[in-house]
């Protein structure tokens, strides 16, 4: 294999290799470099269009391949996307050339959707990022490689170049990118409880650490939520330790092996111990004054949203190799929640 030109709006030339694949499609995504930074979803799309030649003529997918075989890829600069961008204000944590870190405030939507078109995170990526978007798959957008909830505060990876892209999906489906989270919830996780060791998914590891190992799916009757399945949906892990008890409520900090839609909240709500605000899995339980105080209780019944922020993302930066960690505070409406609970408890920090 073989490059003879390549810069984004002109040609790139590849030399099919020894013994390939029957299928031109297959042979692109084998021989294409990873340098060049070209998707198979973007490659498929390319032969799709008429953009892969063979003497001069267009390819089909399902055409066979020889080795010695130069097929050229007409590559074309970034097009512009149909979200608009918009000034929106951005916590940024850190930036270069192939990616952005935000701090994603409470009731941003990161990615547009029917219901919510404008006002996104992505919307004000691109109204930020600009001409620095050299573009992902073709397109003058961010690449969104994860994602938090409305309601969830905290830190957020997106990337600007089809390279960063690619490496940081392979980072996140390997599950090597470290993500921390610390919520707020009901009640204290304890291994010597009878009742979580006898919740299907549920086990202890050492150092008191809660491990939650179901399956996630749609809810059978509310589409809109997620629910804990023990046959189809997808694997979903989640780890979580107590950073303080506070005897009917506690902060814990919880941790990903996989990266499920709702999938802290599923599962704290699972083994009985959902998060304080949460409207769709917490159900109707409330935290006692008796136990933390009026102010505490009131404060707790009071807010407006899961107490879930994303507090520590750490990953490999796919283009320089360098170690990245970034960590948040708490927003200010979770840390008075917290306090208020740390003084009904009696708890010193």
């Amino acid at each position: 294999m073989a490059i003879l030109s390549g810069p984004e709006g002109a040609n790139l030339q590849v030399i099919i290799g020894p013994n390939p694949p029957d299928r031109l499609d297959k042979a692109l995504a084998r021989e294409v470099p990873e340098e060049a930074a070209l998707s198979r979803s973007r490659l498929a799309k390319m032969i799709a269009a008429g953009d892969v030649l063979r003497g001069g003529q267009p390819v089909a997918a399902k055409d066979r391949v020889a080795e010695g075989d130069v097929l050229t890829l007409r590559l074309s600069p970034a097009e512009e996307v149909e979200t608009r961008p918009e000034a929106i204000p951005l916590t940024v944590v850190h930036e270069d050339d192939d990616l952005i870190v935000v701090d994603k405030p409470v009731g941003m939507v990161v990615h547009p959707a029917p219901g919510s078109p404008s006002g996104t995170l992505v919307n004000a990526l691109l109204a930020h990022c600009g001409d620095t978007l050299s573009g992902i798959g073709g397109e003058k957008r961010p690449g969104i490689v994860h994602r938090i909830d409305k309601d969830t505060s905290g830190l957020l990876v997106a990337a600007k170049s089809d390279r960063a892209h690619h490496g940081l999906a392979a980072q996140f489906e390997a599950h090597t990118v470290t993500r921390r989270y610390v919520a707020l919830i009901h009640g204290v996780p304890d291994a010597a409880d009878p009742r979580l060791r006898g919740t299907p998914g549920v086990s202890f590891e050492a150092g008191g650490i809660l491990k939650i190992a179901t399956h996630l799916d749609r809810h059978r009757t509310d589409r809109q939520r997620q629910a804990v399945t023990f046959h189809g949906g997808r694997h979903a892990v989640t780890r979580a330790r107590v950073l303080e008890d506070y005897g009917v409520a506690a902060l814990v900090e919880c941790w990903l092996e996989t990266g499920r839609t709702h999938q802290i909240r599923v599962h704290m709500a699972h083994v009985g111990h959902g998060l304080l605000g949460d409207q769709t899995y917490g159900g109707k339980r409330k935290v006692a004054a008796k136990a933390l105080g009026l102010a505490a209780a009131e404060a707790a019944a009071a807010f407006p949203r899961q107490a879930l922020h994303a507090a520590t993302l750490g990953f490999v930066h796919p283009v320089t190799g360098q170690d990245l960690a970034f960590e948040s505070p708490l927003p200010p409406d979770m840390a008075a929640l917290l306090n208020l609970l740390r003084a009904g408890a009696g708890v010193e920090i």
